[in-house]
């Protein structure tokens, strides 16, 4: 897909992407398996026959991962998804760009607007105790 832009991919993420971000409960006891306590991602799921796109917007931005994600639910097709994990890229391409090239729909402006105040704590450390953790996941909570 040659003709991949700025806008193409603002549109693209309005209907398809996400921001989201785990963060661990610190209240809740349960035994959950998780090592992180916070895992921020981008990412964008299409249909199996969409995959070039994902693969277009992993070139557009020289990073993150594309991978097949199976569908088992009745009447879904398998997926492809396009995931930015590291927090290198997050901070260094992925938020730029969107930064530069704002969201339209207001919901997915919002959840990049608190995806970002995320990241920021993140970046300062606060993830690292228990009163930030306790911020970032009220912060979550608050995400579409």
């Amino acid at each position: 897909m040659r003709d991949i832009n700025p806008d193409y991919i603002v549109g693209l993420v309005d209907g398809e992407g996400s921001f989201t971000v785990y963060v661990k409960n610190i209240e809740e006891r349960k035994n959950i398996k998780r090592r992180v306590r916070v895992e921020p991602k981008f990412y964008l799921k299409l249909i199996e026959k969409d995959k070039h796109i994902l693969d277009s917007l992993q070139q557009f931005f020289g990073c993150g991962s594309v991978y097949f994600q199976k569908d088992t639910r009745p009447n879904h097709q398998n997926c492809y998804r396009y995931e930015v994990y590291r927090r290198d890229d997050l901070n260094g391409i992925i938020i730029p760009f969107f930064q530069k090239n704002k969201l339209k729909f207001s919901s997915k402006g919002n959840d990049f607007k608190i995806f970002c105040k995320i990241m920021s704590m993140i970046n300062t450390g606060d993830h690292l105790n228990k009163s930030g953790l306790k911020k970032m996941f009220a912060r979550k909570q608050t995400m579409h």
